[in-house]
């Protein structure tokens, strides 16, 4: 297997797994407060199918799971703020701002440093 294919395909498994959690949740929401009836349940079956995805692209990432979880947070933070920013125009303050940059670098340290 050519290395960047080797390097790549995680980390597409990866970002697929977290643009389907994060629309799920983003569905779910939108089915308890913006909804009611039938669409609300259409909704509520959308984004359980979202979030299952979700667990099975995360879980079928070829990655150890102690390296994936700190490079998925990291991706999750940064996917979290496009999606709320789309589906509800929610733009991020400085907190957050900062508190994501924490986010990230941990999310780098947990999977990226290796110690001698």
């Amino acid at each position: 297997m050519p290395k960047a294919f080797a390097v790549a395909y995680p980390l597409a498994m990866l970002l697929v797994a977290t643009l389907l959690e994060v629309s799920g949740d983003a569905v779910v929401r939108m089915a308890i407060y913006q909804h009611t009836g039938a669409v609300r349940l259409g909704l509520f079956a959308c984004g359980a199918a979202l979030l299952l995805g979700y667990g099975s692209f995360l879980n079928l990432a070829p990655i150890n799971f102690n390296q994936v979880v700190g490079l998925y947070i990291a991706t999750l933070f940064i996917v979290w703020q496009v999606i709320s920013f789309v589906a509800f125009r929610s733009v991020p303050n400085l907190p957050i701002l900062c508190g994501g940059a924490l986010v990230i670098v941990g999310g780098v340290i947990i999977s990226f440093w290796k110690p001698a």
